[in-house]
């Protein structure tokens, strides 16, 4: 039986996956059954945004923003771990597909990574210009 994946490497690992390209399911498997994944923001006007439910809500979520948006850019610029809280500041750009706006602002990350899978998850950006962008 292999080892979970510490905090940190699951959350690199889950970056990993996003940035290759992965398939939305392959992304979910360092997602708990459980998780209690939520971003803020317009849900009436954006679709990926709000509470999603379980791995495959985690998977929706990865499938509508891969469907909905192109990401231009998408930086790191910290990475701060505390026991099984791992924290990722940034900046990213994304293109709505079906406006041609361009979504730039800079995020926050906060998981929460038990036995190596993701049980709480919450992102904070600009949710205003994401909003515009989408109309």
């Amino acid at each position: 039986m292999t080892m979970p994946l510490s905090p940190q490497a699951t959350i690199e690992e889950l970056f990993r996956r996003m940035g290759s390209g992965d398939p939305p399911e392959r992304i979910a498997e360092l997602v708990s059954d459980d998780v209690d994944w939520y971003v803020a923001g317009a849900v009436d006007r954006v679709p990926w945004i709000g509470r999603k439910t379980g791995r495959a809500g985690a998977a929706d979520f990865y499938r509508q923003i891969g469907t909905l948006i192109v990401s231009e850019r998408f930086a790191v610029s910290d990475l701060l771990t505390n026991g099984n809280r791992v924290v990722v500041l940034g900046e990213l750009a994304s293109r709505v597909r079906e406006t041609g706006k361009l979504i730039e602002t800079e995020f926050a990350f906060d998981f929460i990574v038990e036995d190596g899978a993701i049980v709480r998850f919450r992102m904070f950006e600009d949710s205003h210009a994401v909003a515009q962008a989408v109309v």
